[in-house]
């Protein structure tokens, strides 16, 4: 697994922290973006509540708890800046959950953006070019072993 540097980390870090203790405003904001950019995407959420919509999606219970999971998916990395390699079990386990429910890997490059805008609407003046490498640099650690699983999963299932 790469490594991240110390201003790497301290952006991170701040920027993270800054976004106050509920995250799942900016979360919502993510998967709205998420939504525009791929709309085939809400095609994935198979809910009691018709997510036929963005906004129906969003405004669901049961949407609003996956948006609170990844948004604690992404404060685990955060908390885990100085030993990443500690939640490569649980990314790879991650990535075989999306491969098993239809997810590409190149949705991640879109999930991605979308986590971008978020901390760029978030964040605003914040949001400076080398806070999003900082991000963009810890993403693709985290996307790298999340595609091992995914790819792994898609080994097991061809046997």
């Amino acid at each position: 697994m790469e490594m991240l540097s110390g201003k790497d980390k301290e952006l991170i870090r701040g920027s993270w922290e800054s976004l106050g203790k509920n995250k799942v405003p900016h979360g919502v904001i993510m998967f709205s973006r998420l939504f525009e950019l791929d709309p085939a995407l809400l095609s994935l959420f198979h809910y009691s509540t018709n997510c036929g919509s963005t906004q129906d999606c969003l405004s669901s219970p049961e949407f609003l708890e996956h948006v609170t999971k990844v948004m604690l998916v992404i404060d685990a990395a955060v908390s885990h800046l100085d030993d990443l390699h500690s939640l490569e079990d649980f990314l790879l386990n991650l990535g075989r959950k999306h491969q098993a429910v239809g997810v590409n890997t190149q949705s991640f490059a879109v999930v991605g953006e979308s986590l971008l805008y978020m901390l760029q609407c978030s964040l605003g003046q914040a949001y400076t070019a080398p806070l999003r490498q900082a991000w963009l640099n810890m993403y693709s650690i985290v996307v790298a072993a999340m595609s091992r699983g995914w790819a792994k999963n898609g080994e097991d299932k061809a046997d």
